[in-house]
């Protein structure tokens, strides 16, 4: 789905993730699920590009339906995937997914999200044989240019990233405008958040960023500011996250 000329994005509302072109080179952010990989090719060709043009992938964060087909284009492409040093370890699958629990959830919501997983394969995806880290803060030389704004929280090393090339922070889940597990529509902490407080602290990292597009990893593409996203989020708080109580 085209965004923008240079801007695309793979999946749907449910799980989504983005390609960036600059100069005839792509770069990927995030890696969806491992059924989003027949698409590729098409997406890329909409684009005037092919497999042999991406030259990089990027993830928000070591969670598996952001990794989706990483591993694919490591091992058949030798695209190199790069993550955050303090997710890298979960993006290996070498630490349990740090997740407090599920927070607010609709029956529907929840088991529309699943099965959905399921059939994009969900149960075969691959952690990363090999990823290299990215630290803190700075910008990244993979097209785009986008530079990592550390957002901690869903994860230790949850990110966004912002690409003046595009007009576009991509938040992974730094925030969502889809509650995958709720149905709550709008912006919001995403749920499967390792420290729902830490990650609605962690917003004023993002809050003073221009960009035309917020571009999330569940919900649709937001164009209202990016300060109206995080005012939005924290109006909704994380009550619908808290942990269960012992």
């Amino acid at each position: 789905m085209q965004l923008a000329p240079s801007l695309h994005r793979l999946g749907d509302d449910r799980v989504a993730c983005y390609l960036i072109e600059e100069a005839g080179a792509v770069t990927i952010v995030d890696a969806g699920l491992p059924a989003y990989y027949s698409d590729l090719a098409d997406e890329l060709a909409a684009m005037g590009r092919t497999i042999d043009d991406v030259e990089a992938v990027v993830l928000t964060h070591g969670h598996s339906d952001h990794i989706g087909f990483a591993e694919r284009m490591r091992e058949a492409h030798g695209t190199p995937v790069t993550v955050h040093e303090l997710d890298a370890a979960l993006a290996r699958g070498e630490v349990p997914n740090p997740q407090a629990g599920t927070g607010e959830t609709k029956l529907s919501s929840m088991l529309g999200f699943l099965l959905y997983s399921v059939r994009k394969g969900a149960l075969r995806i691959k952690t990363l044989g090999e990823v290299s880290t990215f630290t803190t803060d700075g910008t990244l030389d993979v097209p785009g240019a986008p530079r990592v704004i550390h957002a901690p929280g869903h994860t230790p090393g949850c990110v966004a990233l912002h690409s003046e090339h595009v007009d576009a922070l991509l938040v992974g889940d730094v925030l969502s405008t889809l509650g995958v597990t709720s149905g709550r529509i709008g912006p919001q902490i995403a749920p499967f958040a390792a420290d729902p407080d830490e990650a609605l602290a962690s917003l004023h990292r993002i809050e003073g960023v221009e960009a035309g597009w917020l571009l999330p990893g569940h919900g649709a593409p937001w164009t209202d500011g990016v300060a109206t996203a995080v005012a939005a989020a924290r109006a909704t708080g994380v009550e619908h996250l808290a942990r269960p109580k012992n």
